[in-house]
């Protein structure tokens, strides 16, 4: 299981981006209403840079930066042991955000990150072969003080993660073997998108297709 105490299964940031821009295609198929939708990804959020963010609509979520620096990811569990929210004035725990290079600085100014509420944050360099985190001490005795478990996990690229979670969130029925098809970046077509229990039409998807950045067929 993919958490900041072992980071070993996070794919890497090239497989990271395709993956969040596959999960956000499947949600934008299933779901019409973008405030709806709990994967999201703009292919132009910057010159040179892409976002992927989550969001649960309980207070929970995720951005993911990529850009020329790297990688740059936060999360926020707001009912997690290790939320700022645990004391007046708020604070985020020790060793969280303290290590964070210099490269991602304009990260950590973020106004859409609210930074204000992380509770775990990762990063991987351009060069570099792991993944990173800061120098932190856990509370003890428990297995997701950070909610970064329950956030990570998520992203193992799996159909099988996606399919369980589409049958609970969005209470659908998807095949696997569609969502496969989304995870390998098969080209958005009439054919494929009949392949989802979706009443949403070609050209309306198309037009999420080109904001994620997914292929579009001919």
């Amino acid at each position: 299981m993919i958490s900041t105490r072992d980071l070993a299964q996070l794919p890497k940031p090239e497989t990271l981006r395709r993956l969040l821009q596959a999960l956000a295609m499947l949600d934008a198929i299933l779901e019409e209403e973008w405030q709806y939708r709990y994967y999201s990804f703009n292919a132009n959020w910057g010159e040179n840079a892409q976002m992927g963010s989550m969001r649960n609509g309980s207070g929970d979520d995720f951005f993911t930066l990529f850009d020329d620096a790297g990688c740059f990811l936060k999360g926020f569990d707001h009912e997690s042991t290790m939320s700022p929210y645990r004391e007046t004035p708020l604070r985020t725990w020790p060793g969280v955000l303290d290590d964070v290079p210099v490269q991602f600085e304009s990260a950590l100014k973020e106004p859409a990150f609210s930074m204000q509420n992380t509770t775990f944050c990762i990063w991987r360099r351009a060069g570099d072969f792991t993944w990173s985190h800061g120098d932190i001490d856990y509370p003890e005795g428990e297995d997701d003080p950070d909610g970064s478990l329950w956030m990570l996990s998520a992203l193992d690229g799996g159909p099988e993660t996606y399919q369980s979670f589409a049958e609970d969130y969005h209470e659908l029925e998807v095949e696997a073997g569609a969502v496969a098809r989304v995870f390998a970046h098969e080209p958005l077509s009439a054919e494929l998108l009949a392949a989802f229990p979706t009443s949403r039409s070609l050209r309306d998807v198309v037009l999420d297709a080109r904001e994620i950045g997914y292929p579009v067929g001919p």
